[in-house]
């Protein structure tokens, strides 16, 4: 059987954690479990299409009352999220506007002897504030100079003092060797001696150039394996030289293209120090997909928006949460589930569930209320933006194979309660079905049941109303989709000079895109993802390809 073993003294990550496909499990019963869970997305979602579109020819009305029954609960949902998100941005804005370096000096208090800000029965012993370091893990592959600039100016403009900051550039060996030297001269230029332009000598307290080896047995070509090997190596030249203790570093996992504010490395400490459980607890900052979004293409604004407005709305419903893009966690942590998965697609949050797992489920995502900003998606023309949108986006949808992975490993403990395993159960299922179906169901469905159901039914009074009912439900979601479109204009970045005033109108004629969007960059790559797992046809990494200056 392969078991989850779990070592309370020692690391806890060992290869029966690291299970990333069918073929990783090594008992031929246990493979088929696992494979039918690998499955299970794609029946659903497709199931669910299939028995509705062929119910539509067979029983109208039962798909009529259906649809109408899900487009009432869909519409409850879309206002009670519309009502999270006004509550969520309302924290944000609260958030921004707090010295947290003040509000971590007042702590001072705590320095003699602990006390409950320092860990309380947590295992995290601190005398000060400033004892807590922060590695910062930049994975990238081919991204140019530009991008990575502006990424450690922003982590050199940190009010965070910058002797407790260090730093890993993180490079392929497969992105090639010009790559790893460009990497390298603009970190020398950040470090100890570097040109005032930027940040002068004092930028950070060390930053590290590694590079990740190429075909490494047992794992895939992606930003999990590069992280990996990028935080052994720091901790191998980085914390190990200085005595560091582990409990002591907080590790950040930002995209190459991840800005931070000035304030995110103090939010995040005193958010650390204030934790219940400030070990066994990852903290999830905003992603803004902003950097270039008034340079974006309207489709791809949309979907860079509604990426961030589901981020928000999540952030107010912390039980739900897991990590995604960018975000941090402890050391401690990290080390002892192993480090980051090397057989995945969706790292990012699976890291969540592997360390859930590893600690029996005692673990959780603490929001920040606090942004970072990215990059929204764009390609070097308009069709490349398409294909980089819809690509980025089925990589994401590929996150189902998140679901085999937690059914497998509640199967393996009987450490974790039912009710948490069922909930967790529940919310990953509902949110890739929901993913891949919901926007048919209500855009589509409405209206086939009249179209194919015969004369018969066409002339009741059910098929007499069903678009209208619809209609109207939609009419009323609507308030939804106004609350989105004006929390995404105040999260705008001031618009650049050579932009045109008359963008602003786009900003605004887009949300009446918004159905088609959805389908087309929602719907039909989780709809592509979940085939691919049902088929075995297992995806590969794809790495967002990232620039400048579009001719789009």
């Amino acid at each position: 059987m392969d078991s989850i073993v779990f070592d309370k003294n020692i690391a806890i990550g060992k290869p029966n954690l690291f299970w990333g496909k069918a073929t990783d499990i090594a008992s031929s019963r246990n493979r088929i479990i696992w494979r039918f869970f690998e499955m299970l997305a794609g029946l659903l979602s497709f199931g669910t299409l299939i028995l509705l579109t062929v119910f539509s020819f067979f029983l109208p009305a039962a798909v009529a009352v259906f649809v109408i029954i899900f487009d009432v609960l869909w519409l409850m949902r879309a206002l009670s999220l519309s009502l999270h998100l006004i509550v969520s941005y309302r924290k944000v804005r609260k958030f921004l506007k707090i010295d947290w370096l003040e509000k971590l000096e007042d702590m001072k208090e705590f320095s003699a002897g602990g006390g409950s800000a320092f860990g309380g029965k947590s295992e995290l012993k601190l005398t000060s504030w400033k004892d807590v370091w922060h590695l910062v893990i930049l994975p990238m592959y081919k991204e140019p100079k530009e991008i990575i600039e502006e990424t450690l100016r922003a982590l050199a403009k940190s009010n965070y003092p910058h002797e407790r900051l260090l730093v890993v550039v993180a490079t392929e060996e497969r992105g090639g060797e010009d790559v790893g030297i460009m990497a390298k001269n603009i970190a020398d230029r950040f470090s100890a001696g570097g040109g005032s332009a930027f940040g002068g000598k004092n930028d950070f307290a060390e930053i590290l150039v590694t590079s990740h080896p190429a075909n490494i047995p047992g794992e895939i070509a992606g930003k999990g394996s590069n992280e990996a090997w990028a935080a052994r190596e720091a901790i191998k030249l980085l914390i190990q030289p200085r005595g560091i203790d582990p409990k002591h570093v907080m590790v950040s996992s930002f995209d190459i293209d991840t800005r931070v504010y000035p304030q995110y490395f103090s939010c995040l400490t005193y958010t650390f120090l204030n934790a219940d459980n400030p070990l066994r607890t990852s903290y999830q900052p905003i992603p803004l997909y902003n950097n270039n979004i008034w340079e974006a293409p309207m489709f791809s604004r949309l979907v860079a928006t509604g990426n961030t407005i589901w981020q928000l709305i999540q952030q107010v419903r912390p039980e739900q949460m897991e990590t995604f893009s960018s975000h941090s966690m402890s050391l401690d942590s990290l080390i002892k589930i192993g480090f980051w998965n090397t057989k995945v697609v969706s790292e990012d949050s699976l890291i969540f569930y592997q360390a859930f797992l590893a600690f029996e489920g005692n673990y959780k995502v603490v929001p920040l209320f606090y942004p970072v900003s990215l990059d929204a998606n764009i390609g070097d023309n308009l069709i490349s933006t398409i294909q980089n949108v819809y690509r980025q986006q089925r990589r994401w949808a590929y996150g189902a194979e998140k679901i085999p992975y937690l059914f497998y490993g509640f199967l393996k403990t009987n450490k974790i309660s039912l009710r948490k395993k069922l909930f967790h159960l529940w919310v990953i299922l509902d949110g890739f079905w929901s993913w891949a179906c919901s926007a048919l169901i209500i855009f589509a469905f409405g209206w086939l049941p009249t179209t194919v159901g015969g004369e018969e039914f066409k002339s009741t009074v059910l098929a007499a109303n069903l678009p209208y009912v619809t209609s109207f439900l939609l009419s009323i979601a609507m308030f939804g989709i106004g609350v989105n479109a004006f929390v995404s204009f105040l999260l705008l970045p001031p618009k650049p000079k050579h932009v045109s005033r008359f963008v602003l109108v786009s900003f605004v004629l887009q949300w009446a895109f918004l159905p088609i969007i959805i389908i087309v960059f929602g719907s039909l790559p989780a709809l592509d993802a979940q085939l691919r797992l049902l088929l075995g046809r297992y995806m590969g990494f794809w790495v967002t390809p990232k620039g400048r200056n579009p001719k789009v």
